[in-house]
């Protein structure tokens, strides 16, 4: 099933279709605050959060800094193993090599677990093109695909529908009424996709982490379906994102430890797989044969980039999705790509190099920094978002009214004259719309503001006003505490002048 394009229209516009969506704006706020408490419980239950922060961010940082070598250790090493790699630059030949593959087994069905890489390049639609099935394993992704949405969410693309919503979908696709109780639903999934497990050609997956020491792969899951995806088809096909990489196992026990905390609250996933190569002789079960298809796809226009490459360390947890308040309440879809939240507000602009067609997801931001803090490697999204709008003004796409108005505003702040009369004619001006302490008309630029709220009034009094009184009040003050202390001062040097004491005797 080929799923909606979710980028149609402004990022304001599908926004607003978010936001008066009552149902999904519920589901995605009671699922993102479980997931707060979760990782704030999981990482004060750590403890010393702040170092094992800064000790992933600097084991990504080194890592993203000798890319390039690490890589080139990662795909001698998973040959060794008996792994065919291939590199990919662009998502079309990433997608060409997986059809090829695909076609060279003469495959009908493919098995995916969770990817979002495969979600980047679409290549569920790529192999629905040439009549290969691609089925979703992983719960969340089975029913966005009979929804023909695309993930709402990084770790769970779901999150958006409630178990009402699902139950109707789920009972569409089997033909009968399911009851809304969420272990009957999960039930009627698990069951029919045993049936795909055991016939599927080809096993799909992404990859969480790639140890560069061994050449091996590392997959975090809840639900077992990827390791089913790894072990039963007799081809297997890895998509990762080329900066999947680490050095080594012992720097995957800083990952393990931040991933799963940071992304649902749980001390580990349920299930961790290292996949070291195909099967061997003495190997019980696992892939014939094993494909790992390394993507680019604008990843290293973020390389030698200062304000973009530390994007390159992200982990794909989530947790700035989960802390994010403007995702909170818009949820994944209007952001207009597979990837949401601040981590897609940054990520989808910086791979793709059509500045006026993606930038303005950088102004779905309110810019307080909260990502960063929730981020487990200290990515400073934040700022990458600054840069990201000045990028696009640079670039002469920016909202012409929105430059005359800023400088507009900087004529008026440069100068306190100035400053002083457009607040007084502001004040003048709002007694035409200011109505029980708000200004509630939707024109100008307060038509966005007030769609949503009330937009405050001017004081009656400025801080420069109410400071200006205080100041004259404490002078006046002086001014009359000023005889008495006069007549103090005279005392104090008469009593020294006769050997008294007073001010300045030793």
């Amino acid at each position: 099933m080929s799923r909606q394009d979710n980028a149609a229209g402004s990022v304001k516009a599908r926004a607003d279709l978010a936001l008066n969506d009552e149902f999904l704006r519920k589901a995605v706020r009671f699922t993102t605050e479980r997931l707060r408490r979760g990782k704030k419980e999981a990482a004060e239950e750590q403890g010393s959060w702040e170092e094992w922060r800064e000790r992933g961010r600097q084991i990504r940082l080194h890592t993203i800094a000798h890319l390039d070598y690490y890589l080139n250790l990662f795909a001698d090493n998973a040959r060794a193993n008996g792994v065919h790699v291939h590199f990919a630059e662009t998502s079309a030949e990433a997608v060409k090599i997986s059809l090829e593959i695909a076609q060279q087994k003469a495959a009908k069905t493919v098995l995916k677990s969770k990817s979002m890489v495969t979600e980047e390049l679409h290549i569920n639609d790529a192999l629905q093109a040439i009549g290969v099935e691609a089925i979703e394993s992983d719960l969340g992704e089975y029913i966005i695909q009979l929804a023909g949405e695309s993930p709402s969410h990084i770790i769970i693309p779901a999150i958006h529908r409630n178990r009402f919503q699902i139950a109707e979908l789920l009972s569409e696709d089997a033909g009968m009424p399911l009851p809304p109780d969420t272990s009957i639903l999960a039930g009627y999934v698990r069951k029919k996709l045993r049936e795909h497990f055991l016939e599927a050609d080809i096993g799909m997956t992404g990859c969480n982490f790639a140890i560069a020491e061994t050449g091996s792969m590392v997959l975090f899951e809840n639900e077992g379906n990827a390791r089913m995806v790894t072990t039963l088809p007799k081809t297997q096909i890895t998509l990762m994102g080329m900066e999947r990489i680490i050095p080594s196992w012992a720097d995957l026990e800083v990952m393990a430890t931040l991933l799963p905390r940071s992304a649902t609250g749980q001390k580990l996933t349920v299930y961790m797989s290292g996949i070291t190569g195909p099967r061997r002789s003495e190997d019980a079960d696992g892939p014939d044969e094993m494909h790992i298809i390394i993507v680019d796809n604008g990843r290293s226009n973020q390389l030698g980039d200062p304000e973009l490459q530390e994007l390159l360390s992200c982990i794909r947890c989530g947790a700035c999705l989960n802390a994010c308040p403007v995702y909170r309440h818009i949820g994944g879809h209007a952001y207009g790509g597979p990837y949401s939240g601040p981590i897609g507000a940054v990520l989808k602009p910086a791979l793709q190099k059509n500045v006026a067609e993606w930038d303005d997801i950088a102004n779905a931001s309110s810019l307080c920094g909260a990502c960063y803090e929730a981020c487990p490697v200290k990515i400073p999204l934040h700022d990458m978002l600054v840069y990201l709008r000045r990028r696009k003004v640079d670039a002469g796409f920016g909202d012409k009214a929105e430059a005359a108005g800023m400088k507009g505003f900087a004529a008026a702040m440069g100068s306190a004259k100035r400053m002083k009369l457009a607040v007084k004619a502001g004040r003048l001006a709002q007694k035409l719309v200011a109505r029980d302490g708000g200004i509630r008309i939707r024109l100008g630029p307060l038509k966005g503001w007030n769609t949503y709220r009330v937009a405050p009034i001017l004081a009656k009094r400025s801080f420069r006003e109410q400071w200006r009184e205080l100041e004259h009040e404490l002078q006046a003050e002086l001014k009359e505490q000023k005889p008495d202390v006069q007549a103090r001062m005279e005392r104090a040097i008469r009593e020294r002048e006769a050997g008294k004491g007073g001010i300045g005797h030793d």
